[in-house]
């Protein structure tokens, strides 16, 4: 149980939610890189099938080619870095839910009962489960099993920087 008496969200629950989540900020990270590509071929594209008035093909420029490359390969981690903050922290603190939350019916909550849930707590806990993984190897991991031993609120490790437990919502 929760301290504030509600039952604890199981550990299916919760990985199911995430993987809903994960394929919604994947499909919207697909939208975004699909155009991305698409012009950087129509820039970069030209350059790659020059041939040369021998008949042969031309060495491209490994900087012309590779520069638009990641600067493109940024922009479109930016964009879904700021898609995935959008989605996961400004829903979670307005209703303590995501799609994926929803859909399992389970809710995040401060572990103080008598708090409320607010957006700095929603962007620890953003921090932690998404941008912390990015950094180091197996924390993804770490974090996300860490719940199966936790006493006595089952506590992902960004549930405990943010100081949340995620709960079960009565049907």
């Amino acid at each position: 149980m929760s301290p504030g008496g509600q039952p604890l969200a199981s550990f299916t629950d919760r990985l199911l939610a995430y993987l809903i989540d994960y394929a919604i900020i994947t499909g919207v990270m697909i939208i975004l890189a699909i155009p991305a590509g698409v012009v950087f071929f129509v820039v970069v594209g030209p350059d790659l099938f020059e041939v040369q008035p021998d008949g042969t093909p031309a060495t491209p420029d490994f900087l012309e080619f590779f520069v638009p490359l990641l600067l493109i390969d940024l922009a479109v981690i930016v964009a879904t870095m700021v898609v995935a903050y959008l989605y996961e922290v400004e829903m979670m603190f307005r209703s303590g839910q995501t799609l994926g939350k929803r859909a399992m019916k389970i809710k995040v909550t401060p572990v103080d009962p008598a708090g409320a849930l607010n957006r700095g707590m929603a962007a620890r806990r953003w921090l932690v489960d998404r941008v912390a993984v990015m950094f180091l190897p197996g924390f993804l991991y770490v974090d996300g099993l860490w719940q199966l031993w936790d006493k006595p609120h089952q506590q992902c490790l960004h549930d405990k920087f943010a100081k949340t437990v995620v709960v079960k919502v009565p049907a």
